[in-house]
């Protein structure tokens, strides 16, 4: 496993830049295209165990947020995301970044070059 994870979505300019900022810096990474490979709960667990972002930031406030009627306060807790996340990987923010036991979210731009470098 290489040193970072890119959780990607290649329409996402958010996440090209993520991948851009690893491929220009020459930080070996692995990229998971999540909406073609989904991650499970496990994984979802795991990611938010480690993010340094507040459980309900990994959900997109989208069109389908809103379709299915949710609020904040059905993604306040870790458990409600990765339930919402495991049903809905399209709801998930993007990119995210896994390196050394610690997660982010790639948004602003300015905060990926920080995490993967230090």
């Amino acid at each position: 496993m290489a040193p970072v994870t890119l959780y990607h979505n290649p329409k996402c300019s958010n996440s090209r830049n993520a991948l851009d900022v690893l491929e220009s810096l020459g930080i070996d990474h692995d990229v998971v295209r999540y909406l073609e490979q989904p991650p499970d709960r496990e994984a979802l667990t795991a990611i938010l165990a480690q993010l340094e972002d507040p459980p309900g930031d990994l959900v997109r406030r989208d069109p389908r947020f809103k379709e299915l009627g949710l609020t904040d306060a059905d993604v306040a807790r870790a458990d409600q995301v990765v339930d919402l996340l495991a049903r809905e990987p399209a709801l998930m923010q993007r990119p995210v970044l896994v390196k050394d036991g610690r997660a982010i979210i790639g948004r602003p731009k300015d905060r990926v070059a920080p995490f993967v470098s230090g």
